[in-house]
């Protein structure tokens, strides 16, 4: 994935979505990368898009946060021709395992030291 910033999304006004994927890659990641800056360009596109956070731990667990403003935005999204080509190939190719889970966002706060 291309670089994220520092710091995480901001807090919005619920409610919102989060979409949450968690994932553990294989070993071929050949067009892995290209792949996810583009999804990263699509989704970006998509009217309610918020945002994304994404953080991975030294032993390969990759956990992904997007965050969508209505179930529209879910739906644009999820149908997506180019997204899902890429669900395709990340299923055959460059994932041995994942999870998704949507939830509606009820409440949200953050913080940001001065």
């Amino acid at each position: 994935m291309s670089d994220h910033p520092a710091a995480p999304v901001e807090a919005f006004e619920p409610p919102y979505y989060a979409v949450v994927f968690t994932s553990v890659r294989t070993g071929e990641q050949a067009g892995y990368p290209e792949t996810a800056a583009r999804m990263e360009e699509l989704v970006a596109d998509v009217p309610g898009y918020l945002g994304m956070d994404h953080a991975q731990t030294p032993g390969g667990l990759s956990i992904t946060v997007g965050y969508f403003r209505d179930a529209e935005a879910l739906t644009q999204w999820r149908s997506n021709a180019e997204h899902h080509s890429a669900q395709q190939r990340g299923r055959a190719e460059w994932y041995e395992s994942y999870t998704l889970h949507v939830a509606k966002v009820e409440r949200s706060r953050g913080f940001t030291r001065a």
